[in-house]
């Protein structure tokens, strides 16, 4: 098995930004929010606490809507069920292999679920992944714990579904495939990884036949459902530089697929569209982001490591409109809903903004202890979790 290292987003935020200071000195300086004419006042629908939330660690564990349920997680183990309309409480569950109060539980780290990659519901089951390795199943009606499996590698992303599989990518650079119903492993594809990468690890895309999923060495690669084999790769990013934080290029953000197209974004790298079928880049632009991307028709939207939101023309790469008074406010990746778009920073702030400008149209102040990954949602309501595990849903008139 490999041995590598992780640095935090946190700490990878802060080299980049310093790369691009004049001074090695220079203070990091975060952008005071503007005075906004407001459109429109967002209205609480209903809140509830899952667990402690993250507890202070790094996740991009984010809550997934289906079929009118929300089901939400914290890193200690807790899972949840809600109501979405309501918010009523439909069921919650420990997922810990130990929490009755045994020896494990004298130590908080053995004794957490560590629950860092999900949520993904496929197959009428919810699935989910830890820091320890495992991958679970859940009964989506009342969360009794189906299977558990034992994969290699942090699993800090969710899993992906299709072509009958359930597909993990693991910390150690490891696509696994595993059945649904069981999680008897299928396959393993062993992916390069350099001696330094983010914390992250891009969620997968099963599509066609294929999987599609970024890598920590700066590739966009696309292996066959069916046996794992791998049929192309491309490059979104180079790496350059003296040293390995220069040449962090990690794919964290999830591919999008459009059609015949695949668009991909990588840190200190660029935002590609490329050819499903042969991987040929169509076109590219120089961007750096660690975050998911988000499409609406023919745009893109992203927000880049400095915390600038773009909107992207996906035909050829064209921007329409960058926002840039956001800077280094730690923004989550960007959600799309309606005639807006919503980034949420990490001092608990939320943002509206207008897809025809990037103007702010409205905001609202949640928890402090700040967003880590975009809302959810449907129509004209939106969830969205702190990390101390405050779940907030909210209407928009």
């Amino acid at each position: 098995m490999k041995l590598f290292s992780k640095i935090s987003l946190i700490a990878a935020m802060a080299v980049g930004l310093a790369a691009c200071s004049s001074s090695d000195d220079e203070e990091i300086v975060v952008a005071e929010l503007v005075e906004i004419e407001a459109k429109f006042e967002p209205q609480i629908k209903w809140q509830k606490q899952v667990g402690d939330g993250l507890d202070g660690h790094f996740s991009r564990l984010t809550s997934v809507l289906h079929k009118d349920v929300l089901y939400s997680a914290s890193r200690e183990g807790t899972v949840a069920a809600f109501d979405f309309a309501s918010g009523k409480q439909l069921w919650s569950v420990d997922v810990r292999k130990d929490s009755d109060g045994g020896f494990a539980s004298m130590f908080k780290e053995r004794a957490s679920g560590r629950i860092s990659g999900g949520l993904t519901i496929a197959y009428n089951k919810l699935y989910l992944g830890s820091e320890h390795g495992d991958v679970m199943a859940l009964d989506i009606s009342n969360g009794a714990v189906l299977w558990r499996q034992s994969v290699r590698g942090e699993v800090i992303a969710p899993p992906a579904a299709g072509e009958g599989l359930i597909i993990v990518n693991t910390g150690a650079g490891y696509l696994v495939a595993l059945h649904p119903d069981n999680g008897e492993q299928r396959w393993e594809y062993e992916q390069e990884v350099p001696p330094l990468t983010l914390r992250g690890i891009s969620t997968p895309v099963v599509e066609n036949g294929g999987v599609i999923f970024g890598g920590a060495n700066g590739k966009l690669n696309v292996v066959i459902a069916a046996t794992g084999i791998e049929a192309w790769r491309q490059s979104v990013a180079t790496a350059v530089g003296a040293s390995e934080l220069e040449r962090l290029v990690d794919v964290d953000s999830q591919p999008i697929v459009a059609g015949s197209v695949i668009y991909a974004l990588a840190y200190n790298g660029n935002l590609l569209a490329v050819d499903v079928r042969s991987g040929q880049i169509q076109w590219k632009k120089v961007y750096s982001s660690y975050l998911n991307l988000s499409m609406d028709g023919f745009m893109l939207y992203l927000t880049d490591f400095m915390g600038h939101v773009s909107a992207v023309d996906s035909r050829d790469g064209s921007e329409l409109w960058k926002q840039d008074d956001l800077t280094n406010r730690g923004l989550t990746g960007v959600y799309s809903s309606g005639d807006y778009v919503v980034v949420g920073d990490n001092m608990g702030v939320l943002h509206w903004l207008s897809k025809d400008d990037g103007s702010f149209v409205a905001r609202k102040t949640l928890d402090e202890s700040g967003f880590y990954v975009e809302a959810v949602g449907k129509d004209n309501s939106i969830v969205v979790q702190t990390r101390d595990g405050e779940v907030t849903a909210i209407d928009v008139p």
